[in-house]
């Protein structure tokens, strides 16, 4: 894929070292900006870029579009400059930490005619577009419930928003892409039992307006990395894996006569089909959307309005934990 576009990193830590790499895999990025010269420097030398001090110098370049990998409390100055400065812009999730700011953001960006794309890389991976592909093909039946699990140990790079806004985001996004409505209400539980200062753990259920009910648990506590997602629907039952990019899809029939009185064999068949996709970065499939739809004059997969929306049912489940009630969608 080769493009014209000169793209720009701001914020090299762990997320935006990655979001560098692919940029430079892509032959888009042109430069790098952090204000901790000792590690953005040699990044930017290795990559053959030229390196900012400060993120508005690079804004004065020729660089048409920046990707935010900074901690969250900085997105919303930083994505406001660049639209002001008629860059266009992928942020990484969450969008901004408040909703007004995420509102704004998005206005600011509609009227610029600016790309506004949000970092919900989950999006991107291939059991998701499998999925979403097959629930409007009518592959699976209409859908009952989806349920997801995302857990892990703490991750020592975290330190600006709790378990929900850093991991639970992620499936609280795919659950409403596959839903394809509105949630209405959100219940959540949640606490913390090794962070003093924000949930390490949390449970999830949101209603859908459809009457589709969405499930997540998400933790900083468990001493392995879990990343699935299951859908229960009429026809099958889809189980859906984040890392190894493979989905086993199951249904069943009755294959003879029910015996009431021998219920511990029933003629019932049942049929898994393993379907292993092909391998794909989401990483690099984000950058690829972002800079299509600026090259393309499309709409990115998750647009800043899906970030809002995102951001808002979130925000609904923290303020849930804290007052212990049914949080109902406006």
């Amino acid at each position: 894929m080769k493009h014209n576009l000169k793209t720009g990193i701001v914020g090299v830590g762990s997320m935006g070292k990655n979001h560098a790499r692919v940029n430079s895999e892509m032959g888009v990025l042109a430069g790098i900006s952090d204000s901790d010269e000792a590690v953005a420097r040699p990044l930017a030398e290795r990559f053959g870029v030229d390196y900012y001090s400060d993120y508005k110098d690079m804004l004065a370049s020729d660089i048409q579009a920046i990707t935010i990998a900074t901690p969250t409390v900085a997105h919303f100055k930083i994505a406001m400059d660049a639209i002001n400065a008629g860059k266009h812009v992928l942020v990484e999730k969450p969008i901004c930490p408040t909703l007004e700011e995420a509102e704004t953001l998005v206005k600011a960006a509609e009227d610029a005619g600016i790309v506004l794309a949000v970092g919900q890389i989950e999006r991107h991976n291939p059991v998701v577009k499998f999925a979403r592909d097959s629930i409007e093909q009518g592959k699976f039946g209409d859908i009952v419930s989806i349920s997801a699990r995302r857990v892990s140990s703490f991750p020592g790079r975290i330190s600006d928003v709790g378990v929900l806004l850093d991991l639970g985001i992620h499936d609280i996004d795919v659950i409403r892409y596959l839903a394809q409505s509105p949630v209405k209400s959100v219940y959540a539980l949640g606490g913390k039992r090794q962070n003093e200062k924000f949930e390490d753990h949390a449970n999830v259920l949101l209603e859908f307006e459809s009457g589709i009910m969405g499930y997540v648990e998400v933790n900083w506590l468990t001493p392995m990395k879990v990343r699935k997602i299951s859908i229960t629907c009429l026809e099958n039952y889809v189980e859906l894996d984040y890392m190894r990019q493979s989905a086993d899809v199951s249904s069943s029939q009755v294959s003879g006569m029910l015996d009431t009185n021998d219920l511990y064999r029933l003629p019932i068949e049942f049929d898994i089909r393993h379907v292993s996709l092909k391998k794909q970065e989401p990483l690099r499939n984000e950058h690829e959307d972002f800079v299509n739809a600026i090259t393309g004059n499309g709409k990115p997969l998750v647009s800043g309005q899906d970030g809002t929306e995102t951001l808002r049912v979130c925000q609904a489940a923290l303020k849930s934990i804290k007052e212990g009630t049914r949080i109902k969608m406006e």
